[in-house]
C-alpha cells in the first residue's frame, strides 16, 4: 500500500485510508517553469501509482499562470491532462485529498538564462507552498531549473521527463545539457532493448523482482529507486529476457517513459 511522507508533519502515512476511495490529487502549479513542471510531473507519477494499486482518481489543477503553456509542456513530457481547478466544481466526496506543490521552504526556481543557478520567481513563500490550502496530504517538491541554451523540443521531451524522475523530489535540480544527452542515451538503450526482449519467449515478472519495484514507489513514491530496480534487471545474469521485457513493460506504466515505444520498428540487435 503507498505511503507518503506527509511534509506538514514528517510522518509517514497510508496515501489512500479508504480501500477503493476516490482521490483527489491537486497539483498547486504557480507558473509553467521548470519547477512547475516537476510538480505537475510528480503528481502525474503519483496518479499512476494510485491507479495501478486500484485507486480511482480525480486529477486537478491549480493556481497557473499562463496555462496554456503549462499544459503543452506537459502534453510533450507524457503528462495526462488535470482538469482546471475552475471548472471542476464541488468535492466529490472523495475520501483523500493529496496536495503535490512547491517545497514549503523554498520559492519555486524559474529558468534564469543569465545563470547557471537555480533563483526564485517574484512570488511569496506562502504561494509557492501553496498557501492557502487546508485538508488532506502534502507531497512537497524542489526547486528544478535547466541551464541557459538547453533546448526543449518534442525528441528531447521524454528525456527531461527521465532526467527530472531521476533524482529524489526533495532534491534541488538543475539540469544541463550533459544531464539531458545522458537521460537520451539511456533511453535508446533500455527501448532497444526492450525491443529486443520482446522477440524473446515469454515470461513472468519474478516475484522478488515485482517486489523490490512495488516496494519503491509505494514507499514514498521513490521513483529513483525504482529506476535503480530496472538498472538492476538490465544487467542480470538470471533474468529471462522474456521477463526482462515484461518487467520495464509495467514499470513503465508508473515512468511513463514510452519504454516499449520501439517494438518492432526495424531488426533487434
Amino acid at each position: 500500500m503507498l505511503r507518503i511522507t506527509d511534509a506538514r508533519t514528517g510522518d509517514s502515512v497510508t496515501a489512500t485510508p479508504a480501500r477503493r476511495g476516490l482521490t483527489r490529487v491537486q497539483a498547486h502549479v504557480p507558473r509553467p517553469d521548470t519547477t512547475g513542471l516537476r510538480v505537475l510531473l510528480i503528481a502525474d507519477v503519483l496518479v499512476r501509482a494510485l491507479e495501478i494499486g486500484g485507486t480511482p482518481v480525480w486529477t486537478v489543477l491549480t493556481g497557473t499562470e499562463r496555462r496554456a503553456e503549462l499544459r503543452a509542456r506537459a502534453a510533450a513530457l507524457g503528462i495526462r491532462p488535470f482538469e482546471d481547478e475552475g471548472d471542476s466544481g464541488p468535492g466529490l466526496g472523495e475520501a483523500q485529498v493529496l496536495h503535490v506543490l512547491g517545497r514549503a521552504d523554498a520559492r519555486p526556481a524559474t529558468d534564469d538564462p543569465s545563470s547557471g543557478e537555480v533563483t526564485s520567481g517574484d512570488v511569496t513563500g506562502d504561494e509557492a507552498a501553496g498557501g492557502g490550502v487546508t485538508g488532506g496530504l502534502r507531497l512537497e517538491v524542489a526547486p528544478a531549473g535547466l541551464d541557459s541554451g538547453v533546448a526543449e523540443d518534442d525528441q528531447s521531451a521524454t528525456a527531461l521527463r527521465l532526467a527530472l524522475l531521476a533524482r529524489p523530489r526533495g532534491e534541488t535540480l538543475r539540469l544541463g545539457a550533459a544531464d539531458l544527452a545522458a537521460a537520451e542515451d539511456q533511453l535508446a538503450r533500455w527501448r532497444g532493448a526492450v525491443a529486443t526482449w520482446a522477440t524473446r519467449p515469454s515470461g513472468p515478472i519474478p516475484d522478488p523482482v515485482r517486489d523490490q519495484l512495488r516496494a519503491a514507489w509505494e514507499d514514498d513514491l521513490d521513483v529513483p529507486a525504482v529506476l535503480g530496480v530496472l538498472r538492476k534487471v538490465e544487467t542480470s545474469g538470471t533474468v529471462p529476457d522474456g521477463a526482462r521485457f515484461e518487467t520495464y513493460a509495467y514499470a513503465d506504466r508508473l515512468l511513463g517513459l514510452e519504454l516499449t515505444r520501439d517494438i518492432g520498428r526495424g531488426v533487434p540487435a
